[in-house]
């Protein structure tokens, strides 16, 4: 059988590829993969011609053949699929464990890096081997052989329970909805969300309207509609899902799941010499311990604190006054912060709307990108793709040249996991045939068009849509022609959120605003009138929204301080608790099972290293201060920082990097005034 994951070159035939392909190309390459390792490992003088130019072609041959599946998972998931998805996790599990504990392998890095090239090599070469010498230790490769086999079965355990929490949060979130027949309990609901939610009900063959627990439909009721109960129990749903409480009580239970992880990934860092999981992740972090981490984060708590009880106060009093509510609910917080924010500074998500169509914010997006690099997106025609709505681009620079292609997938469907995120297909590579340019997919989950009206994207989407863009960016851009330090590889986790969360910030600019807006139905700009409210609002509620952040942040951190006691079967729920009590400024109901869905520290590689969010952010409010100073679209400045930053990946430190761009180590300064906090 000819299967299209081992056969591709350039580019992914996603239109071939079924889920019978996947086991059969995973089985192949790791054979193959297998059988070249023992030879490599047989070196007695191994070079990086004959030792690391091999081994990163065998990861890009295992990368070339599961990437596509991966993503397929994430964004067209089947039955079908996520069993064979799932059933080769293992296989890649044990073989990256067996791969980092082969001591061949080991001594063959320290050869490198006690030979007589070492004198010779790069930046990029050197941070290469020093970060797999890293990689080594913490895979346990010098431990006894019981212990590296207790590792590698907790590694394939590890792989397992990540998928199924992953598979169980899809799961829940698809499986509930609410039917409304009484049109009044729809008061409120902006006309565009009502007609999504009537051709739900079409779709689903029922009468009325149904709302979902995918977020723009549960952002619709929670944002707007002024039935209080419709909003409680869309809450209700949506705060419980894959948990032991709510309308799906225990069918798809995350709680065993999480307990697992958290024994597993602490056994795991106790087996190679950590006191606990946090001091493991920390290990190839800019945070240089613990202590250090819990310091940032309960100082911000401080600043932060006091501003966001004076907003919820003033929240209180304003829903007191508005409606007579004597008691403010976290169903509540939404829809009465959209009423206050549009009755004080006359704007709000739903008013903006129009101006966002998701083509022309995409379009314009790609403008705001050649402003400040001078490079150009041009869609490609008639690519192959995995649905109707994906689409294709190439990144040329200013003398054509190709610098990378991207997959974009604005829009939320069934069978496509939510949020928003990017990832690599291909990664830039140089090899004896030529070099091998990069390729990425950027995914979101913003409301479909309908069959009259383009995709409105509120101004937090359009924001969205910068904040991943630049994550693509930092892929697609890398000159470091070593996968495992290019593009966002080898980017220490805590500042790998950088690239990201500097470009959300021309997207409050008046100059990027007036590329990405443009009214769908007139094509004008944003009006001025609007833009000045919309920065009067900016920092609207800023506190309420870090405090969040913050309270994630410290439940993800404590939790893996004291994943010992994970086995108590309610050690998260009393994590969580304990860290709103001292954080939060408004208790959530005793139900709520928010840590039931928080994919990010259970399945998505944030384990204690959520705090990365605010971290980076501290290093983009300080890099985006340089053009502040110089200009917003200063193409000097967008140079420097494409050189400095973008290109370079994860060849050198962060923090050197950031010096090389700014002239200084950052400071708080930057990020406590884009964030309203300065005073």
């Amino acid at each position: 059988m000819k299967n299209p994951l081992l056969e591709w070159d350039i580019l992914p035939p996603f239109s071939a590829i079924r889920p019978e392909h996947v086991e059969p190309a995973v089985d192949a390459v790791l054979a193959e993969n297998h059988a070249a390792l023992e030879q490599i490992a047989a070196l007695t003088e191994p070079s990086w011609e004959t030792f690391e130019a091999p081994l990163e072609a065998l990861a890009d041959r295992l990368h070339r053949a599961w990437a596509p599946v991966s993503y397929l998972n994430a964004v067209m998931s089947s039955p079908e699929l996520r069993a064979a998805y799932n059933a080769s996790l293992p296989k890649l599990a044990d073989y990256d464990t067996e791969f980092s504990q082969d001591e061949r392998l080991q001594r063959g890095y320290r050869a490198l890096k006690e030979g007589a090239e070492w004198a010779g090599y790069g930046p990029a070469q050197r941070k290469l081997v020093d970060d797999a010498l890293l990689d080594f230790r913490l895979a346990g490769v010098d431990l006894p052989a019981d212990k590296k086999a207790r590792f590698r079965a907790i590694m394939q355990e590890l792989s397992k329970l990540e998928a199924r929490f992953e598979d169980n949060v899809l799961d829940a979130t698809q499986g509930w909805q609410e039917q409304v027949t009484d049109e009044s309990r729809t008061a409120g609901i902006p006309a565009d969300s009502m007609q999504r939610a009537r051709r739900e009900a079409e779709d689903r063959k029922l009468e009325g309207w149904v709302f979902t627990l995918d977020y723009p439909s549960y952002s619709a009721v929670a944002l707007h509609a002024d039935d209080r109960e419709l909003r409680r129990e869309m809450y209700h749903a949506y705060a419980t899902r894959a948990s032991d409480q709510g309308p799906m009580a225990g069918r798809w239970d995350n709680g065993p799941v999480m307990r697992d992880l958290l024994t597993l990934r602490d056994e795991s860092a106790k087996l190679t010499g950590f006191r606990d999981y946090a001091a493991y992740s920390l290990a190839d972090k800019m945070a240089s311990s613990p202590e250090e981490v819990l310091r940032f984060l309960e100082g911000l708590v401080a600043r932060v604190r006091p501003v966001a009880q004076h907003e919820l106060l003033e929240l209180s009093e304003y829903a007191l006054e508005r409606d007579g509510l004597q008691k403010l609910e976290p169903w509540d917080l939404g829809y009465y912060a959209e009423k206050l924010k549009e009755e004080r500074y006359h704007v709000s998500q739903e008013l903006l709307r129009p101006y966002f169509p998701a083509p022309k914010v995409t379009s314009g997006l790609f403008q705001v990108v050649h402003k400040l690099y001078g490079l150009a997106f041009s869609e490609v025609s008639r690519a192959d793709v995995w649905h109707p709505d994906v689409k294709l681009y190439e990144l040329r620079d200013e003398t054509g040249g190709l610098r990378g292609r991207l997959y974009v997938d604005l829009y939320a469907r069934i069978g496509k996991r939510g949020g928003a995120w990017m990832d690599e297909t291909l990664n830039r590579r140089r090899t004896a045939g030529g070099l091998q340019i990069p390729v990425a997919f950027l995914s979101c989950n913003f409301p479909p068009p309908l069959e009259d009206t383009p995709s409105l994207l509120t101004h937090d989407d359009v924001v969205t849509l910068f904040h991943e863009l630049g994550h693509c960016l930092h892929h697609l851009l890398t000159r470091v022609d070593y996968p495992s330090v290019g593009g966002i590889n080898g980017v220490a986790w805590d500042a790998v959120e950088l690239p990201s969360q500097f470009h959300e910030n021309f997207a409050w600019t008046r100059e990027g605003l007036d590329l990405v807006s443009g009214h769908y139905e007139s094509g004008a700009p944003l009006p001025e009138d609007l833009y000045r409210k919309m920065q009067g609002a900016r920092h609207f509620h800023s506190g309420l929204h870090l405090i969040r952040q913050l309270e994630f942040a410290l439940f993800d951190f404590r939790l893996y301080l004291g994943a010992a006691n994970a086995q108590d079967p309610d050690f998260a729920g009393r994590t969580l608790e304990a860290t709103r009590q001292e954080v939060a400024v408004i208790l959530p109901p005793k139900w709520n099972r928010f840590a039931h869905s928080f994919s990010h520290i259970f399945s998505g590689g944030y384990a204690a290293g959520y705090y990365s969010y605010l971290w980076a952010e501290v290093l983009a409010a300080d890099a985006y201060g340089a053009f502040e100073e110089a200009g917003i679209f200063d193409r000097g400045t967008g140079r420097r920082f494409m050189a400095s930053v973008l290109e370079q990946g994860g060849s050198r430190k962060a923090m050197d990097l950031f010096v090389e761009f700014r002239g200084r180590e950052p400071t708080l300064d930057a990020f406590l005034r884009l964030n309203g906090l300065a005073a």
